[in-house]
């Protein structure tokens, strides 16, 4: 980052995703790629700035998608390989479905059943998965475990051994998902499970995915364990290709959410209340929770003057978090949340009315290049 941008000058609210750091994520993701030739899907769920996707696509060699809209973005905006998997896919939705993407993963054999022939008649050359379920868990939220007991995510081993001979010949491959922005050290147990309860069905199979959370593109994550992993499973497995499909691990540490302190008002403590919402704009700081990073700040009460931040929608419970500065805030004061590319742009809702973030590209040379304004039409547009 230059010290000479004058952030006192950019917009609010917006996110800024900074593209020299996004280079630097896909730097260390292609060479995951080259050195162990493990084939990188983009998931759009989490990472979805279709405006910087000719930076990104070096790194993969598709898109991973959760139904209809993400396939139809993967698709026109990179090309390439498209994986669309869904819990259940929607009759009047999977014939677009066929067409549009390379991969399907059913989430169950009754999925497989139901839509098998209808899928490869619009689409012979269509691959076909089935996510399965290895019922590991590592993960410490569990909002975002897909292990968890009673997951509707995937099918176990006990519905799996259910499989006929018929049904297995169906299939390509199969997918698992059991992480949430974690390392290689939890990938190994998680890959030791899957392999216990269905190594016996990868025989005739072209493909494994390993799904997504993977955490590659931080500071801590021993990648050269990763590509060492994936070389010993291509000598166990010589004739099947490995995906993973992160989104984190491309929009980690890209870029920022700036807002402005609108108020302040007290109430037993200072409460700064800014144009960005916790529940609006950034709702896994409440799905989690989690109390994201202000640039220049401490804990509450470790310097001089602390403030509650809250968001400006009517929500009693729009809580950022609580912070401290050297110096006192007034209004007008610009606020930097780090870290707010992955899971905010494609997560935020214009609840309360309120405005949508702006989107912008802080280049290299420092230039800020506005993508995309969002305005009242956005938000009636999408009610009726």
């Amino acid at each position: 980052m230059k010290s000479s941008i004058n952030y006192k000058e950019f917009p609010t609210p917006a996110y800024i995703c900074e593209e020299a750091l996004l280079k630097r994520n896909v730097e260390i993701l292609k060479r995951v790629a080259d050195e162990s030739g493990l084939k990188i899907l983009m998931a759009l769920k989490g990472f979805a700035l279709w405006k910087t996707f000719e930076t990104v696509t070096p790194a993969i060699v598709g898109t991973s998608a959760s139904g209809l809209h993400e396939a139809l973005l993967g698709k026109e905006e990179v090309g390439k390989e498209v994986h669309t998997y869904s819990p259940a896919f929607n009759l009047d939705e999977i014939d677009e479905v066929a067409k549009t993407s390379t991969t399907i993963i059913f989430n169950s054999l009754n999925q497989l059943d139901r839509h098998y022939d209808r899928v490869k008649n619009i689409n012979a050359d269509l691959e076909i998965g089935l996510r399965v379920n290895p019922e590991f868990s590592s993960t410490s939220t569990e909002l975002y475990d897909p292990c968890s007991p009673y997951s509707r995510l995937g099918i176990t081993i006990k519905e799996f051994s259910k499989i006929s001979t018929e049904q297995l010949k169906k299939i390509d491959g199969l997918h698992f998902h059991g992480l949430c922005e974690q390392g290689i050290e939890h990938l190994e147990p998680l890959w030791s499970a899957f392999e216990e309860k269905f190594g016996s069905y990868l025989q005739d199979l072209k493909w494994i995915n390993m799904g997504g959370g993977h955490l590659i593109t931080r500071k801590d994550y021993d990648v050269d364990r990763l590509i060492e992993f994936v070389k010993k499973l291509y000598k166990k497995y010589p004739k099947k290709t490995l995906y993973i499909e992160p989104s984190e691990a491309f929009g980690w540490q890209t870029g920022f959410l700036i807002g402005e302190v609108l108020d302040i008002v007290h109430n037993g403590i200072d409460i700064a209340v800014l144009n960005v919402s916790a529940e609006t704009h950034m709702p896994d700081v409440l799905a989690m929770p989690y109390r994201p990073d202000v640039r220049g700040s401490d804990e509450f009460g470790k310097k001089e003057f602390s403030y509650r931040f809250g968001g400006n929608s009517c929500l009693a419970g729009d809580t950022i978090g609580d912070y401290s500065f050297d110096k006192p805030l007034k209004i007008g004061d610009k606020i930097i949340f780090e870290d707010m590319i992955h899971y905010t742009i494609v997560k935020n809702t214009t609840f309360n009315g309120l405005p949508l973030p702006k989107i912008a590209l802080l280049k290299d040379n420092g230039e800020l290049n506005t993508l995309k304004e969002f305005g009242y039409l956005d938000y009636k547009n999408r009610l009726s």
